[in-house]
């Protein structure tokens, strides 16, 4: 595993560039990393890796249609409910979760991720290895790697408690509020 290509990449790309059209992002299977050029929350370090993702992501019992570019351009630019990369950045930036449509789902509201996307345009950048079984090389990596922001097959993180808890308590707020036009 040659991790150096996700913690320390040649390049790095900011949502102008994957967004443009066409997409300079393949559509191909691989794992993702997100540097951040600001911190998202106080106690965490710039300049560096912070999170980790796949695409497509491991399904025992049908295929799933994401690729690379689906995923990264969803994180620059979906919302909270589709993305965990979004809901945490926006719950360590301190925006307002809420229930939208029929109250199951959870996002930013329209303001809130449209916040969210301009922070992460001025501060996200995103790099890639492609790998043709991603979820292995995630693994590996979530298990070598300081990586405060990924939850899953994380709990020895010391960042972890502190943002399940975050999350957790943005949810439970979200709950107590109407549901969201």
């Amino acid at each position: 595993m040659d991790a150096a290509a996700i913690t320390a990449p040649e390049r790095l790309w900011s949502a102008q560039e994957v967004l443009m059209r066409p997409s300079p992002v393949p559509a191909v299977a691989a794992v993702y990393g997100w540097h951040f050029e600001k911190a998202p929350y106080a106690d965490l370090a710039v300049g560096r890796l912070l999170y980790v993702g796949i695409a497509p992501r491991y399904m025992a019992n049908r295929t799933s249609t994401q690729n690379l570019r689906k995923r990264v351009r969803y994180h620059y630019r979906g919302n909270a409910a589709g993305s965990t990369l979004r809901l945490t950045l926006g719950c360590l930036l301190g925006l307002e979760l809420r229930r939208v449509g029929s109250g199951k789902r959870m996002t930013f509201g329209k303001a809130g991720e449209a916040a969210l996307s301009q922070w992460m345009a001025e501060n996200a950048r995103v790099c890639w290895i492609e790998q043709i079984e991603p979820w292995t090389m995630e693994s590996e990596l979530i298990s070598q790697l300081d990586l405060p922001l990924n939850l899953d097959q994380n709990r020895r993180n010391p960042f972890h408690g502190r943002l399940k808890e975050l999350r957790a308590h943005a949810r439970q707020r979200a709950r107590e509020l109407p549901i969201s036009g």
